[in-house]
């Protein structure tokens, strides 16, 4: 990537990503030095963004793995569970808090087709509006709305299933 094009990328979207990574972290300098690592991975390796999805997308699932990989790592070095990763007021985001649960909801939706997958942690983990969501995809609020309920739907159904 380029001096220019890694200049542009970082100031379109370093707030959206530093504010998805704070709802993660929910820590001033860990959500910054989770950021500056996104975008120097982005940026530096020789993986480029494909442009399936949305670069801001793209930077979220980046720092995403990288939050994991730290939770991972201060976890083996403190002998201490995974504390859990979002909060939220419904019943499926509520299981999220036992990490457990949290681990095996990860795994359903790891296994969920796009774009379910995709607007459910945006609406979750990222805490976007319906309208933001829709915009990330170029589509509409109410396209937003149906497709996380259809999501929520689906990893209910396999919650149910696999008995979590």
């Amino acid at each position: 990537m380029d001096s220019v094009t890694a200049e542009k990328l970082y100031e379109t979207c370093y707030m959206k990503v530093y504010s998805y990574v704070m709802t993660l972290v929910r820590e001033q300098n860990a959500a910054s030095e989770i950021t500056q690592e996104t975008f120097f991975k982005a940026i530096s390796t020789k993986q480029t963004f494909r442009g399936e999805s949305e670069c801001y997308s793209w930077l979220c699932a980046i720092a995403k793995n990288i939050f994991i990989d730290e939770k991972r790592r201060s976890s083996r070095i403190q002998g201490e569970p995974d504390e859990t990763l979002a909060d939220s007021d419904t019943d499926i985001e509520q299981s999220i808090t036992d990490s457990e649960t949290s681990f095996r909801i990860h795994m359903l939706l790891h296994d969920m087709e796009d774009p379910y997958k995709e607007v459910f942690e945006l609406r979750v983990f990222g805490e976007l509006s319906f309208a933001q969501i829709g915009a990330i995809f170029r589509k509409t609020e109410s396209w937003a709305r149906v497709t996380y309920h259809r999501a929520r739907l689906k990893l209910k159904e396999r919650m149910d299933k696999n008995e979590i």
